[in-house]
């Protein structure tokens, strides 16, 4: 752990700098519509621009990066968020901060598929994993961190926007000094979604709607706080739990992806959020319950990313994996887009807690479809199944694919030493 953290820490603290201000991004523009007097459906298709723009970046990158290389790429990038992130403050307007989102999701896309192709340099086959979760760490402990910086200044000002502005400055400093050569570029071809949804109905489908869950978290959870008339203070307490949440269960989760069957998972974590939802939505609005409903939303919608892809892997050949992981990633990037804007319009015609009644209803759909494959297809014996990798929702495929990489390489592992442990008890068999 040590030696990943004294190779990687630059590294590593430029990502938790752009992590700072992605998730500041958010929440601030969640709080400063509220103050312009933006509709709920405007900060909906303001929110759902980001989303599209994640995915066009996510395709286009490759090519970027083809002609002009990483650096270029890393810096060009980084510099629009950097100008972009002052113009929010300059340009309060819907149609303004649409276009803005629109161009801020296209750069985070790309710098993240660079700053990850320096990070997958520097692993190993050792270190692999635990940089993996030191990844993930990294980026919720950034988003966490935003949540509470956003109550140093005040979203009517000007001041929070240049904050933001400069964390995505200063990441450049100490990611472009510590990497090393530009990694060679490999970009796997996605496989079909015909090919992908005949080989994993449930893992399809339930990221897609997964990625409209996780939109309206990462999207539209300040917006809920200001419309249901929550402060600065407890719209950043709300947030944050989303995602320390997510950290908590992540492991729990893993934990047990490996032991039992993963569609009675995939169940379980997904009605457990859709009860926490429908908890949130009785309790009338109280502040603790929506804290601890974001809490345990969070906890349950985050690994589960993780989760489906794992499941979609035990049906796939290793060698199709990363092609696999390519289709997962925008099938949940188009859920994403639509999240956001279903959620507007079902706040609007139906008040703010509809916002939970919203994400209950998603992950109440994906336990059904699960229920109902599980009557389909006979599930995969759990030591035959490809172990699970942690990767966050906000990763990219070059996260995505390290992450397919450990699982097999775990899974072979497992496998050797079960072929070894067998060999031995014949030999103890006079």
């Amino acid at each position: 752990m040590l030696s990943i953290l004294s190779n990687s820490w630059a590294l590593l603290f430029g990502m938790f700098l752009l992590m700072l201000g992605n998730g500041m991004q958010g929440t601030l523009l969640g709080l400063r519509g509220a103050i312009e007097g933006f509709s709920v459906d405007e900060m909906a298709y303001v929110m759902s621009a980001y989303f599209l723009g994640f995915l066009g970046g996510s395709r286009l990158t490759p090519l970027l990066i083809r002609r002009v290389g990483h650096v270029r790429v890393f810096a060009a990038m980084a510099s629009i968020i950097s100008a972009v992130f002052v113009l929010y403050a300059l340009a309060p307007s819907v149609l303004g901060w649409a276009l803005m989102r629109l161009v801020v999701g296209f750069c985070f896309s790309a710098v993240y598929v660079v700053a990850e192709s320096w990070l997958n340099d520097s692993a190993t086959n050792e270190t692999r994993g635990q940089l993996l979760s030191i990844y993930m760490i990294v980026q919720m402990v950034g988003i966490v961190t935003a949540q509470f910086a956003i109550n140093l200044g005040d979203p009517a000002g000007y001041e929070l926007f240049i904050v933001i502005s400069v964390a995505v400055s200063l990441s450049f400093a100490p990611i472009l000094l510590s990497v090393s050569p530009a990694p060679v570029f490999k970009a796997s071809k996605p496989m079909s979604f015909r090919r992908l949804y005949e080989s994993s109905p449930l893992g399809c489908v339930g990221t897609f709607f997964l990625g409209a869950v996780f939109s309206a978290m990462f999207g539209m959870s300040a917006v809920y706080g200001a419309e249901a008339g929550l402060t600065t203070r407890q719209i950043s307490i709300f947030v944050a739990a989303i995602y320390v949440g997510g950290l908590v269960f992540q492991y729990p989760v893993g934990w047990l992806s490996d032991r039992v069957d993963r569609r009675l998972l995939i169940i379980g974590v997904t009605a457990v959020a859709a009860l926490s939802a429908a908890g949130a939505m009785a309790s009338g609005g109280r502040f603790e319950a929506q804290v601890a409903a974001a809490f345990m939303i969070g906890g349950m919608a985050n690994p589960l990313y993780s989760l489906l892809i794992a499941y979609t892997n035990d049906f796939l050949d290793p060698e199709d994996m990363a092609s696999a992981a390519g289709g997962l990633i925008f099938i949940n990037g188009v859920g994403a887009v639509s999240g956001p804007v279903l959620i507007g319009y079902a706040m609007s015609a139906f008040g703010t807690l509809a916002y939970f009644g919203f994400m209950g209803a998603v992950m109440g759909a994906i336990t059904l479809y699960a229920l109902y494959r599980m009557t389909q297809r006979p599930s995969v014996p759990v030591d035959e199944t490809i172990a699970y990798a942690p990767v966050a929702p906000t990763a990219s495929a070059v996260v995505v694919e390290l992450a397919q990489e450990y699982a097999v390489e775990q899974s072979e592992a497992h496998d050797a030493e079960q072929a070894e442990a067998e060999k031995a008890e014949e030999r103890q068999i006079p």
